[in-house]
């Protein structure tokens, strides 16, 4: 990834063990893995923030659309916005309901 080596690696563990000595290494490891979960979390935390982003622009991008094609649509067909307005004055009409259970056969089987 960032192309270290195998043999840099190395080095590097055995500066690590002379410089920081064998009994303090674990905590020094522990401290710095500590801090490389903390700086992939922002990562993954301004990741998402940036995905986020560009899905409310596509979203509004794709809404824009939908108003434009919809405008379109009504200058050309103004009898369908005559006929929806006309649907929406007139008062609705009760349907008669259906019972939720059907009456059952009472015959018996032989």
């Amino acid at each position: 990834m960032f192309g270290v080596d195998t043999s840099e690696l190395v080095l590097v563990a055995v500066l690590a063990l002379i410089f920081i000595g064998p009994k303090d290494l674990p905590n020094a490891l522990r401290t710095v893995g500590r801090w490389v979960g903390q700086i992939r979390g922002m990562a993954r935390h301004f990741q998402s923030g940036i995905d986020a982003m560009i899905r409310e622009a596509e979203l509004e991008e794709m809404e824009q659309k939908w108003r434009e094609e919809n405008e379109r649509i009504m200058r050309e067909y103004p009898a369908l916005l005559e006929a929806q307005k006309a649907e929406a004055e007139e008062p609705a009409i009760d349907q008669p309901t259906l019972p939720l259970d059907p009456p059952q056969d009472k015959r018996e089987l032989p």
